[in-house]
């Protein structure tokens, strides 16, 4: 379902803290049913690109619109109109079970099923006890549950097995292509989150230095992962957006 109608941009928006810039001139889109993926080494100020579109944290300058409409909003009224933010670190409940954590989010069980038929076996366990990658799809789950219109996702992968990994990223592909999703995910693991992204941005030092389609960036993907290693990327040969 990609190529629908804008549901993020970033407008020449300058983001940070207490006035301070980390990222400049940001320039950024997501459309329904596209899934879009924000990498680049750590401190490049991918965290705050995600702070700033879900009104964590207000915008220094520039603009954001979501669903072509510009707003200051705060994340409450953002979630209201259909954003559901998943942040690095896992939001369930550990004292309630996987079913009353759903029921808490107002997340059928079906439905979080069809995204994670793992939890089915599992519905009645203390979150508590659940494996770090069971916590991630409950996490997922409860957030694409509520049928949101955007998705952010920050760091889903973070300390997982890389085939827990594969299938938090394919539920991301699944809301993009079947509920036309607009989901911009935060992810370290480059290669899986090619293989799931219609288009990519790469931020270095607050600037988004690359952007192309996920094929454009994958055909060099040893500068990529350079810059993961040195902070530094260099100009590749034919991607968009040097």
């Amino acid at each position: 379902m990609s190529g629908g109608e804008l549901a993020i941009e970033l407008l020449n928006a300058d983001l940070g803290y207490s006035g301070a810039p980390v990222c400049r001139g940001m320039e950024l889109d997501v459309r329904r049913g596209e899934v879009v993926c924000l990498l680049g080494s750590n401190g490049a100020g991918k965290t705050t690109t995600l702070l700033s579109i879900a009104g964590e944290i207000p915008l220094i300058s520039g603009t954001i619109r979501l669903h072509s409409k510009p707003t200051t909003a705060p994340l409450h009224r953002r979630a209201r109109q259909g954003l559901s933010f998943v942040t690095e670190e896992r939001s369930v409940i550990m004292q309630l079970t996987v079913e009353e954590n759903l029921r808490l989010a107002n997340v059928p069980t079906e439905k979080a099923l069809s995204y994670f038929h793992e939890l089915g076996p599992i519905l009645h366990r203390t979150a508590g006890l659940l494996s770090g990658g069971e916590q991630q799809m409950l996490t997922l789950a409860r957030a694409l549950g509520r049928s949101p219109k955007i998705l952010l996702a920050d760091e889903l992968s973070l300390g997982l097995a890389p085939l827990v990994v594969g299938r938090l990223l394919s539920a991301v592909r699944d809301a993009a292509d079947s509920h036309g999703v607009a989901c911009l995910v935060v992810e370290q693991h480059v290669r899986q989150a090619l293989e799931i992204a219609d288009r990519v941005y790469v931020l270095q030092r607050g600037e988004i230095v690359l952007s192309g389609s996920s094929d454009e960036i994958a055909r060099d993907i040893g500068t990529l992962e350079r810059a993961y290693l040195s902070g530094v990327v260099d100009p590749v040969a034919g991607t968009k957006g040097i």
